[in-house]
């Protein structure tokens, strides 16, 4: 009995220690201009919680917009009641403990109401004391006229941003990074289709092995945006519109910003479902998660990631609870 004891015995305490050594996570949500929002939400959680690496939860606002279309998914969210709104507004109470967490993940969007003033200070302590976030798409386009979050996501679009907020950030034909101040708005992309998108640094954690070149799914490719751009790295770029490529410009799609000590990985990617089950997005979104939380990236590339003249897609299967 003294062998199946101990044995027993140890299981008990051994598996408590697995959990523990899970990173946390937070995604944040309840306002996005993009409709896929409630379902892209549990897509990134279940993301995340599939590489073995994460727990995930999710804190959202009260007051909800734009969230009709997938609103069959806010269920499985599992963060109690919310009022739906025909126009976005503040949620004061919505007041997240990001020292929890070692990666917050942002799914709000152009339009998205502000955060009370001391859950913003709270996200920037946070993050100058070594934190670890993602923004995901549209959630670059939120609160232009809070500084320290431009800082935090390098270039952003829309939300009334000009040059008073930062140039145009992008890379010319001849490889050259341009940072242009001429005055002008934010913010712009041509109709969703495939396009290509070109790896910049290849040595980086995320990117590393990783073809030079892959075809992402169907998507909105994003082009001038600005911002403060300081301590930033582009690690991919595209271009999808004729008047662009002729032009030679090459828009930043994936990119990493320090700020404090802190780590921000800023993803373009994400405008709709087939985006989201797109293999590029999938795994560049773990990847630049992963390194956010922790400085480096422990996970594989995978055989079915997108060559140069095939996007590849996986078929969104939910595995939570219904």
């Amino acid at each position: 009995m003294k062998p199946l004891l101990t044995l027993t015995l140890f299981c008990s305490l051994a598996l408590p220690s697995v959990a523990a050594d899970k990173l946390k996570a937070l995604i944040v949500d309840g306002q996005n201009n993009h409709a896929v929002w409630p379902k892209s939400t549990i897509m990134m959680k279940q993301y995340l919680e599939e590489t073995g690496l994460f727990e995930v939860e999710i804190e959202r606002t009260k007051f909800l917009w734009k969230h009709e279309r997938e609103e069959k998914w806010l269920e499985y969210a599992g963060t109690g009641a919310w009022e739906g709104l025909k126009q976005p507004k503040a949620d004061p109470d919505f007041n997240p403990d990001f020292s929890k967490y070692d990666l917050v993940v942002s799914n709000f969007g152009y339009n998205a109401a502000g955060w009370p003033e001391q859950t913003k200070r709270n996200l920037e302590e946070y993050m100058k004391n070594g934190g670890g976030l993602s923004i995901v798409h549209a959630a670059n386009n939120s609160w232009a006229d809070w500084p320290e979050f431009n800082k935090m996501i390098g270039l952003g679009g829309w939300g009334g941003r000009n040059e008073e907020h930062g140039p145009y950030v992008y890379y010319d034909s001849d490889g050259n990074i341009v940072r242009d101040d001429s005055p002008g708005k934010c913010g712009h992309h041509g109709p969703q289709s495939e396009f290509l998108v070109t790896m910049r640094v290849k040595d980086h954690p995320i990117t590393k092995g990783l073809p030079d070149f892959w075809l992402h799914s169907k998507d909105e490719c994003y082009s001038k945006l600005r911002g403060p751009a300081e301590n930033m790295t582009i690690l991919a770029t595209a271009s999808d519109t004729p008047a662009l490529q002729k032009e030679g410009r090459n828009e930043p799609m994936l990119m990493t910003i320090d700020y404090g000590k802190g780590r921000v990985f800023h993803t373009t990617l994400g405008h709709d479902t087939e985006a989201f089950e797109g293999v590029g997005f999938i795994v560049t979104f773990k990847r630049g998660s992963e390194w956010a939380a922790t400085g480096k990236v422990t996970q594989e590339i995978p055989a079915d990631f997108p060559a140069k003249d095939e996007a590849k897609g996986r078929t969104f299967d939910y595995q939570g609870k219904k």
